[in-house]
C-alpha cells in the first residue's frame, strides 16, 4: 500500500514540478514572440517558432505523463488533489522570473495548499489491487457508477444543449461544468488505460480485450470535449476566476467517480475520511486565496485607450477632436459628454 502510494505521491510531485514550470517558460516564450511580432491574444503564431515556447511544450508533456503514470499506482483521490502543487510551483517561479509580485495572502494560500496536500497524503486510501482489464470492466459496469455516468452523461447534455447557448457567456457555471463533470470520466478511463498498460509491460497483454478498446474511445471523446469547454471558459472569464472553480469542481467530481468506482474509502475509518475531506478543503482554500492575490495580465491596447463599448470606441477612436481638446486646454473628456454624444446624437 505505502510504497504504492509512495510512488504516486513522488510522481504526482514531479508532475506538478514540471506543468507548473511549463507555464512560466511558456509565457517567457509568449513575451518574446510578442515583442518581434503579433502576439498570441490577437491571432499570431510567432511563438511557434520560439525555441522557448517549444521547451515550455516539451516540459508540460513530461509533467502530463509523469501525472498519467502517477494514476497508475495512487488512486485518483491521492493523485487529483496535488495538481494544486503545480499552482505553487508556477506562483514562485513567476515572483522571481517574470516578476510578478507574490503577496503575504498568496504566501499564505501556498502555505494551505502544502498543508492540505500533507494531510490528503497522510490519509489516503489504499489502492484496489487489479490482474485485468476485465476486471476494471466489472468494476465499471456495476450498477452506482453506472447511474453515475448516465447522470454525468445527462447532465453534460443539457448544459451543452440548453444552458449553453443561452446562458454560457454570462454564467461561468456552465462550461466548467461541462469539463469537470466530464472530466471524472476521463481520469477514470486514464486510470483504466494506464492498468492496462502496466499489466501488458509484465506480460499480460490486455490488448486482446475489446475494454481496453472501449476505455480508449471514451478517454479520446471525453479529452476533447473537456478541453474543448475548458478553452471555452477560459476566452470567456477570467483566468483567476475560472481556475480555482475548475479546480474544485473537477477534484470534487473525480474524487466522488474514484469512490463509487473502485470503493476507495471502503474499509477506511470515519476519521480517516473526515481527515481527507478537510485536507481537499485546506487545499481548494489555497487555490482560492492564492488565486484572489494574482495581479490579472495587462489587456492589450490597440489604440492610447482601452474601448468600453463599440459605440463609445466609435467616439473616442473616430473623433480626434475630443483628444485635440485635451492637447489645447488641458483638460481630458467627459466620459458622460462622450455617453451623451451617443444617445443624442
Amino acid at each position: 500500500m505505502y510504497s504504492s502510494n509512495l510512488i504516486g505521491f513522488i510522481l504526482a510531485v514531479v508532475s506538478s514540478a514540471f506543468i507548473g514550470s511549463s507555464f512560466i517558460i511558456k509565457k517567457k516564450g509568449l513575451r518574446r514572440a510578442g515583442a518581434n511580432g503579433p502576439s498570441a491574444s490577437v491571432g499570431g503564431y510567432g511563438y511557434l517558432l520560439e525555441p522557448l515556447w517549444w521547451i515550455g511544450m516539451i516540459t508540460m508533456i513530461v509533467g502530463e505523463i509523469a501525472n498519467f503514470v502517477a494514476y497508475i499506482y495512487a488512486p485518483a483521490v491521492l493523485v487529483t488533489p496535488l495538481g494544486a502543487l503545480s499552482i505553487i510551483v508556477s506562483a514562485v517561479l513567476a515572483h522571481f522570473i517574470l516578476n510578478e509580485k507574490l503577496q503575504r495572502m498568496g504566501m499564505l494560500g501556498c502555505l494551505l495548499c502544502i498543508v492540505g496536500s500533507t494531510i490528503i497524503v497522510l490519509h489516503a486510501p489504499e489502492e484496489l489491487s487489479v490482474d485485468s482489464v476485465e476486471e476494471i470492466w466489472e468494476l465499471a459496469t456495476q450498477p452506482a457508477f453506472l447511474l453515475y455516468t448516465a447522470s454525468v452523461v445527462a447532465v453534460a447534455l443539457v448544459l451543452i444543449l440548453y444552458c449553453g447557448p443561452r446562458y454560457g457567456q454570462t454564467n461561468i457555471l456552465v462550461y466548467v461544468g461541462i469539463c469537470s463533470t466530464i472530466g471524472s470520466l476521463t481520469v477514470m478511463s486514464i486510470k483504466a488505460i494506464g492498468i492496462a498498460i502496466e499489466l501488458t509491460l509484465e506480460g499480460s497483454n490486455q490488448a486482446v480485450y475489446f475494454q481496453t478498446w472501449i476505455f480508449a474511445m471514451v478517454a479520446v471523446t471525453c479529452i476533447i470535449t473537456q478541453l474543448n469547454y475548458l478553452n471555452m471558459a477560459l476566452d470567456t472569464f477570467n483566468t483567476t476566476v475560472v481556475s480555482p472553480i475548475y479546480y474544485a469542481m473537477f477534484t470534487a467530481f473525480t474524487i466522488l467517480a474514484s469512490a463509487i468506482m473502485f470503493k476507495d474509502y471502503s474499509g477506511q475509518s470515519a476519521s480517516s475520511i473526515a481527515s481527507e475531506l478537510c485536507g481537499f478543503i485546506t487545499v481548494l482554500s489555497g487555490t482560492a486565496v492564492l488565486h484572489s492575490t494574482r495581479d490579472p495580465d495587462p489587456p492589450l491596447l490597440t489604440d492610447l485607450y482601452t474601448p468600453l463599448s463599440p459605440k463609445v470606441s466609435w467616439y473616442i477612436q473616430g473623433n480626434g477632436e475630443v483628444w485635440k481638446q485635451k492637447d489645447e486646454d488641458g483638460s481630458s473628456p467627459s466620459f458622460i459628454t462622450i455617453l451623451r454624444q451617443d444617445y443624442f446624437k
